[in-house]
């Protein structure tokens, strides 16, 4: 399989689902930390009534989609704060919202849209220069501001009304890591697809969890287990010729339950021999 290191579209994919594994570890510990998984979900779907606004307008699909999840993300904290409206509520009406958007604004576009299927579910393989530049830079940010802000983060992602009380910047916090769980969503669209984003977004870290139960380490193995799946998914989605993005959700879903299997028969062990 060291074959596939001469093409230069392979090296590219594999640096790409890097930089994925580590800015996926950091957002992903922070959403399931503070149970925001289905706002990731909602802002993931309300892009797609950017992508089909991009496509309509013929403007660039990517740059409307991070408008549309930027906005919507803010929109669910300002909705869920000024309008005392649930969070799970404003998350519903955004991701119903960019759903019906996206599919109007594709049926009204004028012929084929070609690209809409490697938006719907990824292609790993068609990452670019650009795409990885921009990816790179994208970590370089999230990496200083989780240095900076790090036992902040943390603070607010498990007590904001106790992070509050003790006088930390929490809006700013929130409202800054809502915005990077975005940008991270936009740019991580085309590597995996709307369809399976979510899951690169948790199930490393609820894998993780299994084995850790502190930020730090949780963010730590998450990356290691990300990094693991998505490499092997790589290779073998080539070899095998299937779609990379959903054999590496296979293997992440498949890497949990014997995760999940292996702690629960060593409890049962250790019990039977206390007994």
């Amino acid at each position: 399989m060291l074959q596939y290191l001469e093409y230069g579209f392979f090296v590219q994919a594999l640096l790409a689902v890097a930089l994925l594994s580590v800015c996926s570890a950091v957002i992903g510990t922070y959403i399931i930390t503070r149970r925001m998984v289905a706002l990731s979900g909602g802002v993931t779907h309300a892009c797609f009534g950017g992508l089909g606004l991009g496509y309509f307008l013929g403007i660039s699909p990517v740059a409307m989609a991070a408008v549309f999840a930027v906005g919507s993300s803010l929109g669910v904290e300002l909705l869920s704060r000024n309008l005392k409206l649930r969070e799970d509520s404003a998350i519903a009406v955004i991701w119903a919202l960019g759903m019906a958007l996206g599919t109007l604004f594709v049926f009204m576009t004028p012929g084929y849209v070609p690209e809409l299927n490697s938006f719907l579910f990824g292609n790993i393989l068609t990452v670019n220069p650009s795409d990885l530049l921009l990816f790179a830079a994208y970590a370089v940010l999230l990496a200083a501001f989780f240095a900076w802000k790090r036992r902040t983060i943390v603070a607010v992602a498990f007590d904001r009304d106790f992070a509050t009380v003790s006088g930390l910047p929490v809006r700013f916090i929130s409202y800054t890591m809502t915005v990077m769980v975005a940008v991270c969503i936009v740019l991580t669209i085309r590597l995996v697809g709307i369809m399976l984003l979510m899951s690169v977004m948790s199930l490393p870290m609820i894998t993780a969890e299994v084995f850790c139960h502190r930020f730090m380490p949780v963010m730590i193995v998450s990356a290691l287990v990300s990094l693991a799946a998505s490499v092997a998914g790589l290779f073998l989605s080539t070899v095998i010729d299937v779609p990379c993005s959903a054999l590496i959700v296979l293997i992440l879903a498949g890497a949990f339950i014997i995760a999940k299997v292996a702690v629960l028969i060593r409890f049962r062990v250790f019990s039977s021999r206390r007994v």
